[in-house]
């Protein structure tokens, strides 16, 4: 029987983490969905580790972009969610988004996402800062700034817009949540919730993160030529 959702998570090296998004949706009380790892030629157990639970797909090492695009072009289901090889989806993720896609209106929908390590409270406001006020801001300015680890969208929609970018290597998200826009309402939703590793603001500290990511915006938006350089924490 054909899913109504297709999770799809690109990876490359993961095999600390990739046990997480797993372990999270075998918790989901929704049941419709296929599970779509895109392993962009891990020299790790990435690969091997989730063939136990996920329909495995390899690609090329060409961004995160590419890995995204090539999973969503596998999927069967008609609604796409997108999660990171490091995020851990709550158990009721699915059941949430399958609600909101119901509304005919609605192309792309997202929602909060917290650390996934016990961390101290400046990350976990961080946290809630980009993405819960943040992205809830950029969507009524009408500039919405959907964050890839928790990016959920109608594959109609994703395909009439071309997908993510893959020249782009990082603000791809935001990139095609500007597209999507332009078709139909995006929607966030408090109840859509997973858990995501905070190893990147740990190395980095959580100043080093924002400035990376002020300055980037401030890149997308006047030149539109975000940064290329945004190498894996392991």
């Amino acid at each position: 029987m054909k899913p109504e959702i297709s999770v799809i998570i690109p990876a490359l090296n993961e095999e600390a983490y990739i046990r997480h998004p797993l372990a999270g949706l075998k918790r989901q009380s929704f049941k419709s969905f296929e599970t779509i790892v895109v392993d962009s030629m891990s020299d790790d157990r990435t690969a091997e580790i989730a063939r136990k639970r996920a329909r495995i797909i390899t690609d090329k090492r060409m961004g995160i972009s590419s890995a995204r695009n090539r999973g969503a072009k596998a999927a069967n289901g008609e609604i796409l969610v997108f999660i990171d090889a490091d995020t851990k989806p709550t158990a009721g993720l699915l059941k949430e988004y399958c609600r909101i896609f119901k509304d005919e209106e609605t192309v792309a929908a997202s929602g909060p996402i917290l650390p996934l390590e016990n961390t101290n409270i400046w990350v976990k406001a961080g946290y809630l800062i980009v993405s819960n006020f943040f992205v809830r801001a950029t969507i009524a300015l009408g500039m919405p700034s959907l964050v890839g680890s928790n990016f959920a969208v109608r594959k109609s929609a994703f395909k009439k817009v071309g997908g993510f970018n893959p020249k782009l290597r990082t603000y791809e998200d935001w990139d095609l949540s500007l597209r999507l826009s332009r078709l139909g309402k995006i929607t966030y939703d408090k109840k859509a919730v997973v858990h995501t590793s905070a190893r990147r603001v740990l190395e980095w500290g959580i100043f080093g993160y924002f400035r990376y990511h002020t300055g980037n915006m401030v890149r997308y938006n006047l030149f539109k030529k975000p940064k290329s350089n945004y190498d894996p924490i392991r």
